[in-house]
């Protein structure tokens, strides 16, 4: 859920960049999966932190680690943080290489993204549905 004291921050395009949040006398940069994107500094520092990290990051290849087995690579198809008092989601889907002709398998999460969603390491392994 997305909580009442956030504050969304957009390009100058409008597009949404993540939230600043209260942190005492401070602020704190959140990104669009609902993670600190910063630690508690004053708000034109959590304002640089959203914007410094932009959109692109989210095209990146990211994990799954599954509670049944190996990390999966995956592509992020969905953040939806919810409105205010609602609950949000992400869909991810398997890696598909890009390829539009490869089977996909679709996984829901909560939002904010779970410590299970990471952002994948170079050189890391992690399984695929082709072996």
């Amino acid at each position: 859920m997305l909580p009442a004291d956030w504050t969304p921050h957009r390009r100058d395009d409008g597009e949404l960049l993540g939230w600043i949040r209260p942190e005492g006398d401070d602020w704190v940069a959140v990104d669009l999966l609902g993670r600190e994107a910063s630690a508690a500094v004053d708000w034109l520092e959590a304002e640089s932190a959203l914007e410094a990290n932009g959109l692109a990051w989210l095209a990146d290849v990211w994990v799954l680690d599954l509670p049944e087995g190996d990390p999966w690579r995956v592509k992020l198809v969905e953040v939806t943080p919810g409105r205010v008092g609602e609950a949000g989601r992400i869909v991810v889907q398997t890696d598909d290489f890009g390829a539009i002709d490869v089977p996909v398998t679709r996984f829901e999460v909560e939002w904010p993204a779970p410590r299970t969603l990471r952002r994948r390491e170079p050189g890391e392994p992690a399984a695929t549905p082709f072996g």
